[in-house]
């Protein structure tokens, strides 16, 4: 048989089914830290749907949910890995603007 003629065939690739990042009995809650930690990333941004693999009412509170956990101070809005680095430089600067004198 001819490679044009040939009818279309399906690949056998086998597909495994992901499990939902929330189950059931798990309830989306600002005070549920462990959860909301899982969608944020190392910046402090909240990762999208399609990371997330979420539904969008599940992506929804985890949103709602992690903003009213930052407002309480429970989460950062951003992390400040960056801001010590600004200050060490800054503090070094300082010290030879003193030297310079």
């Amino acid at each position: 048989m001819d490679k044009s003629k040939r009818p279309f065939l399906k690949s056998k690739r086998s597909f495994r089914r992901r499990l939902p990042p929330i189950q059931s009995g798990d309830r989306i809650d600002y005070r549920n830290m462990s959860l909301i930690s899982r969608f944020i990333s190392e910046q402090g941004k909240i990762l999208s749907r399609r990371v997330n693999r979420l539904t969008l009412k599940q992506q929804r509170l985890i949103t709602i949910a992690i903003k009213q956990a930052r407002i309480l101070s429970l989460l950062p809005f951003l992390n400040n890995e960056k801001q010590f680095e600004r200050t060490e430089s800054t503090t070094r600067t300082a010290g030879l603007r003193a030297r310079n004198k």
